[in-house]
C-alpha cells in the first residue's frame, strides 16, 4: 500500500479525527519536512540535487517528502522545488512558533 500524505479528515499518526492541526503536524513531524520548508523559505526554486545537499537528506528521503509536500499543496515543481502561496503562508505561520521556543529555551538555561 502507498504510503500517503496526512490530509484533514482522516486519520493521522496521534489523532484518529482528522483534525486539521493534527493532519498538520502529523505532516511537519516527519522526517526533513521542516527542513525542507526551512531550505525553500527564501522563494528561490531549488533543485533536487541543491534541495537535498542544503537539507542533508538521502535522496529516498528527500524524495518521500517532497512527494508529501506536493501532494498536500504545499510545494510545487516549477524550475525547481518552491513553496505555494500556502506553503509560504504556512513558514511565516511558524515564525511565531520559533520566537516562542527561542524564549522557552531560555527559560531552560539553555
Amino acid at each position: 500500500m502507498k504510503n500517503e500524505a496526512p490530509r484533514p479528515g482522516s486519520a493521522v499518526r496521534g489523532s484518529s479525527t482528522g483534525r486539521p492541526i493534527m493532519a498538520a503536524l502529523d505532516l511537519l513531524g516527519r522526517r526533513g519536512a521542516l527542513r525542507i520548508l526551512w531550505e525553500l523559505r527564501s522563494g528561490e526554486p531549488l533543485t533536487f540535487r541543491a534541495l537535498g545537499a542544503a537539507a542533508e537528506l538521502p535522496p529516498a528521503t528527500l524524495n518521500t517528502r517532497l512527494s508529501e509536500l506536493r501532494e498536500t499543496g504545499i510545494v510545487e515543481t516549477a524550475d525547481g522545488y518552491r513553496l505555494t502561496a500556502i506553503g509560504a503562508a504556512l513558514v511565516a505561520a511558524l515564525e511565531p512558533l520559533g520566537k516562542w521556543s527561542a524564549r522557552w529555551a531560555r527559560t531552560l538555561g539553555t
